[in-house]
């Protein structure tokens, strides 16, 4: 079995669904999320990726993707339902989302949780080469560290923390909050998007193990883990050159015209998930229609929602309300041939993206909690003509950076309608400024500087950020 130096662990391989017929593989690449974290760093260096094909059964056997290794890991009908639908996305997901919705907790879920995250870390285990680097995603396998520390102490073990580390009060609720702070803890280096998530995390290794620790380092025995924060980016300058192609430009010319040229198009584009705020914003939408202060003729809303974890009941009912409502919209504000709002639910590829991101003369993205929201990013770095303007909500990660962006609270709905308002009639000369700013921050702290952030701190040795051209 071949070894790797780098090894990438996460919950989903990040390829698509289905192989084509010569037995070839692509990226899948979503809007936001991992797969586009991570894909500009890998797609040159070789590495092996450790993570679930996506079906139930026995692991299929994978083609390499642009030179990574596809090693599988396979679950279960009883694992995807307990361990990914139950544990990862019912009781973890809602509490490091502030409580959005309710969570769920029941022991035979947290079985499932300690199986799979042994299968995902016994699987590691067996790829990675003696004192390789291993990287282990988010909040589905926070486990995983511990239980590859036990197997493989020569390894450098990273985590990192895609979405929100909730505040004490919330994660106390955790009936297995000790396993997994423990699990966290098997890693060099523990890494999250805010500082503030790292306090929390700090705070509660005292609170709850007893440990003593700071912002920055905890002693754990006879090691020293360090933990920070490593805000997660994109390729900048590969978003940018997509924009600027002749073909996306004029893709998005017949974009605005299929619209019916309207004067301004608002756009959001989301997964479908209740932490995205997006009923919130279609009601504050509808207001401003009532109230005469947006007119269906001059403005349209584009709301691009990708299904999401459509077995979970909690995301069937939420997409049965935004559909509801956005009929409701249409049918009291839209005209014959002028809807108020286009409803999208397919995925988009990046070229579709990036010419929907010219056209946006604001970008709604509004989120309840949001660990970072690479969306908002995107679209920075999409708009090489310096307009548009970022209604950008206080709570995603992205707002930490991206502090020019029209900010506003997506739980207060006139603060969200008036900001709204604010970033339509905003004056040229603001939103060429704003963007300018945000756009020059970006090109500073795009995706290989995160990398080169993350990994110098954890790979001491310098070996891997030199293979990575670090």
């Amino acid at each position: 079995m071949r070894q790797s130096s780098l090894v990438v662990v996460a919950n989903r391989l990040p390829i698509n669904d289905n192989v084509a017929l010569d037995g070839a593989c692509e990226w899948r690449r979503s809007p936001g999320g991992l797969v586009s974290a991570l894909h500009p760093l890998l797609r040159h260096t070789p590495a092996t990726w450790v993570g679930w094909a996506g079906g139930t059964g026995p692991a299929p056997t994978l083609p390499d993707v642009d030179g990574v290794r596809m090693h599988t890991v396979p679950l279960s009908s009883e694992d995807l339902r307990d361990h990914y639908e139950g544990f990862a996305n019912a009781t973890l997901w809602p509490i490091y989302h502030d409580a959005v919705e309710q969570p769920e907790h029941h022991r035979r879920w947290w079985d499932a949780y300690q199986r799979v995250n042994q299968r995902f870390a016994e699987a590691t285990a067996q790829v990675a080469e003696k004192g390789a680097v291993v990287w282990v995603q988010d909040y589905h396998l926070q486990l995983v560290p511990g239980l590859l520390r036990a197997l493989r102490p020569d390894l450098r073990i990273g985590f990192f923390l895609h979405v929100p580390f909730p505040p004490p009060e919330l994660f106390m609720q955790l009936p297995r909050r000790a396993e997994l702070l423990h699990g966290m803890l098997g890693a060099d280096l523990v890494g999250f998007q805010r500082a503030q998530a790292a306090h929390n995390f700090a705070q509660l290794v005292t609170k709850v193990l007893g440990l003593p620790a700071t912002d920055r380092r905890i002693a754990v025995e006879d090691r020293i883990v360090r933990i920070g924060a490593f805000p997660v980016s994109i390729d900048t300058a590969e978003m940018a050159a997509l924009a600027g192609r002749p073909e996306v430009v004029d893709r998005a010319r017949r974009l605005r015209h299929d619209l019916g040229s309207p004067d301004q198009v608002i756009l959001s584009v989301d997964r479908m998930d209740y932490t995205k705020g997006i009923e919130q914003r279609l009601k504050a939408y509808s207001e401003l229609l009532e109230g005469g202060h947006v007119k269906v003729r001059d403005t349209v809303l584009v709301q691009v929602a990708v299904p999401s974890r459509e077995r979970v009941g909690q995301y069937q009912i939420l997409r049965d309300r935004v559909e509801r409502e956005v009929g409701r919209i249409n049918g009291e504000f839209g005209r014959v041939g002028e809807p108020a709002i286009h409803y999208l639910t397919q995925p988009f590829d990046r070229t579709e993206l990036a010419a929907l991101y010219r056209i946006a003369d604001v970008m709604a993205v509004t989120p309840l909690r949001d660990g970072m929201n690479l969306v908002a990013k995107e679209y920075v770095a999409a708009r090489v003509d310096d307009a548009g303007a970022l209604l950008l909500s206080e709570f995603a990660g992205a707002a930490a950076e991206l502090s020019q962006a029209y900010l506003v609270n997506p739980h207060d709905l006139e603060g969200l309608k008036q900001g709204l308002l604010a970033a339509l009639r905003a004056e040229p000369a603001d939103v060429r400024a704003r963007m300018q700013a945000m756009r020059a921050h970006l090109r500073e702290h795009d995706i290989r500087a995160w990398a080169r952030s993350y990994l110098s701190t954890l790979d001491q040795t310098g070996l891997l950020l030199t293979r990575l051209g670090g």
